[in-house]
């Protein structure tokens, strides 16, 4: 199961979605790292059709929350509700238990709603009255966000965004691609096959934890994490968790490309995901891809 694990996973998920490689690639990494993804960009990009047809290719169990200004905490997280018959309360769990949740338009929610996330992307549970549940393995959120210059939408707060893994921003398609876009809705009923199933994340990531860290790799890491507190255009750069999540993130992608040892690229290619939404920048600085593309080329591996 674990040779081509990606190729596999593409191939089914190519038959309804099309988009750019490196889309799929840091879902995949995310979801078998245990890590959150937020994906941004403008409503009618197949943000949901890809969230969806990845849970039906690792045979997950999927839900889905339409964030708007009036959802509450409880519609997410559930309640207690009070059976007069029985003389009791029972709890009804929200939405939010289940494999894997599209959180859509997570910014159009008010922080306290957003909030409702927080305890379970970090600690996979949820605390209601004072008893905690846990959530089912895997968890893994996808939350959509919409572009913040739009009407009616509420910043994240930097509480909230550090429990995203990745941010992944998603452009419109090529001429090629819109047209085979347009053209997938010739014939809608395509059936998507289980590359895997939740039960195999665990031994997916006992494969991961085998990878070699080398003392290298590991002061690479921190000499880039370190170096974004350094740039006089960064007013706040990124925290030890980042760190930690960056080492995570090469694991994922060492794995995927079925090594058991970690290279200087698979520090690149996640840390432009792990750090674009975690950098605060200076009102003069560049955009956020070329900030991180410099220091990229700043901090060198030895």
């Amino acid at each position: 199961m674990v040779p081509a694990i990606y190729a596999r996973l593409k191939s089914e998920i190519d038959k309804v979605y099309t988009g750019k490689n490196s889309t799929v690639r840091a879902l995949l990494v995310a979801m078998i790292m245990g890590g959150h993804v937020l994906v941004e960009g403008v409503p009618g990009l197949a943000k949901t059709t890809l969230a969806k047809t990845l849970a039906k290719a690792t045979d997950a169990e999927f839900k889905r929350i339409q964030f708007t200004s009036d959802l509450l905490p409880a519609d997410i997280t559930g309640s207690n509700i009070y059976r007069m018959d029985k003389g009791k309360f029972k709890f009804i769990p929200g939405p939010i238990f289940t494999n894997i949740l599209l959180a859509d338009e997570i910014n159009r929610a008010s922080a306290r709603t957003q909030s409702a996330l927080l305890e379970a992307m970090q600690e996979n549970q949820v605390t209601i009255d004072g008893r905690t549940h846990h959530l089912p393995k895997p968890f893994f959120v996808i939350a959509t966000q919409n572009p913040q210059e739009e009407r009616g939408t509420y910043p994240l707060p930097d509480s909230q965004l550090d429990r995203f893994m990745f941010r992944i921003r998603l452009d419109y398609p090529t001429a090629t691609q819109e047209k085979s876009i347009i053209m997938q809705a010739v014939n809608p009923d395509v059936t998507i096959h289980p590359v895997f199933s939740p039960d195999d994340i665990d031994d997916i990531r006992k494969e991961i934890s085998k990878i070699q860290v080398s003392d290298a790799i590991g002061q690479y890491i921190t000499d880039l994490i370190r170096q974004t507190r350094e740039e006089s255009i960064i007013e706040r750069g990124a925290s030890p968790r980042a760190g930690v999540m960056l080492l995570n993130a090469a694991k994922g992608f060492a794995f995927l490309r079925q090594a058991d040892y970690i290279i200087p690229d698979d520090v690149k290619n996640a840390a432009p995901l792990i750090l674009n939404h975690r950098l605060i920048l200076t009102q003069d600085a560049p955009p956020v891809d070329d900030v991180i593309k410099e220091l990229l080329e700043k901090v060198k591996f030895s």
